[in-house]
């Protein structure tokens, strides 16, 4: 099994050690830098489950290398080492997008904890965006592999028709108009009739649609077309 990677990012290279330690003995594989600027060219520059990062860092702040990490759109958890009576900072590091905060002095045991449920929560993201799934109602279409159901019956759709239904759910209760779709779907380069559009709602309309007990798209008369529903 994989064993979850820590980059801990801490001037104190006392607290460093006896962190690395509790984590190394918890079955994670952990490394540690002493400055905010190696600690963000690590981050960066390779790949880590989570980072430990103290507000306190020599050449960048700790606020400030999670300005830069989440300015780059790295999404990686970070959980903050902060003084006691630091208030401001953990506000400005939330707003920032931390996803937690550790007081000093801590007990190890709250650390461990902080960082199980920081995991977990970053797991179950990953898997939602591995797998993209559009709901409105009882159709589900599963975005990665290519597969819609409807009522608990399975649709074959072509990949155009797939594309175009992906389309509609991902503007869900927006009228789209043909040429719109048409960018979107065929792409902005496309030089053919705009029927095009209405030929493969028809396409679609016959297999999610006219089988069942209520329709999923609609026809907005001299605009376009659109998807109506409560639920993703």
């Amino acid at each position: 099994m994989k064993r979850d990677k820590i980059l801990i990012v801490e001037d104190e290279r006392k607290i460093a050690r006896v962190i690395s330690m509790e984590l190394e003995y918890e079955g994670y594989d952990v490394e540690a830098e002493f400055t905010g600027a190696k600690g963000l060219e690590r981050v960066m520059n390779e790949d880590w489950n989570l980072v430990l990062l103290d507000v306190m860092l020599p050449e960048l702040s700790g606020l400030e290398v999670l300005r830069r990490i989440r300015n780059s759109n790295n999404n990686v958890p970070v959980i903050l080492l902060t003084a006691r009576d630091s208030i401001p900072d953990k506000v400005v590091g939330l707003d920032l997008g931390a996803n937690d905060y550790v007081t000093k002095p801590f007990q190890i045991e709250e650390l461990l904890a902080r960082i199980r449920s920081a995991l977990r929560i970053s797991q179950h993201l990953h898997k939602q965006e591995q797998e993209k799934v559009l709901e409105v109602f009882d159709l589900k279409v599963f975005v990665k592999s290519y597969r819609v159901i409807r009522a608990n019956e399975e649709i074959d759709l072509t990949p155009r028709e797939f594309e175009l239904l992906v389309y509609l759910l991902e503007n869900k209760n927006i009228v789209l108009t043909r040429e719109q779709i048409l960018s979107n779907v065929w792409g902005y380069d496309y030089m053919g009739d705009t029927n095009i559009v209405d030929v493969y709602i028809r396409y679609v309309r016959k297999k999610i649609d006219y089988h069942f007990s209520f329709p999923i798209i609609h026809t907005v008369r001299g605009v376009g077309y659109m998807v109506k529903g409560d639920t993703f």
